[in-house]
């Protein structure tokens, strides 16, 4: 695969990771804590639908990428269970940023 492709899609998925992980913090530290605490269910209906399909997006990402490449099912393991820890994703955000680096301008 050509390397400024597999870079390309490697700053996809970070920044697919980036906004998921934003989204999730969004609805688990504040959303439902308004909800919950404070009788808001508006935060919920409203970033509940956003996260959802930022997880979707996320995860159409992480298997285009990983159906391209040949990596290590820790690695696989780490890119999808992320999307389900919350501030998991900016572990991701890191560890991409250096893949992408690794593979350099062509």
């Amino acid at each position: 695969m050509n390397k400024e492709v597999e870079r390309v899609e490697l700053e996809r998925l970070r920044l697919g990771s980036l906004f998921e992980g934003t989204t999730l913090v969004v609805l688990v530290c504040i959303a439902v804590p308004l909800k919950h605490a404070f009788g808001v269910p508006q935060a919920t209906a409203i970033v509940g639908p956003i996260h959802g399909l930022a997880f979707v997006v996320y995860m159409g990402l992480a298997i285009d990428v990983l159906s391209g490449r040949k990596w290590s099912r820790t690695e696989a393991a780490r890119l999808i269970g992320a999307a389900f820890v919350p501030f998991g994703a900016f572990f991701n955000v890191g560890w991409l940023k250096r893949r992408e680096a690794a593979l350099g301008r062509v």
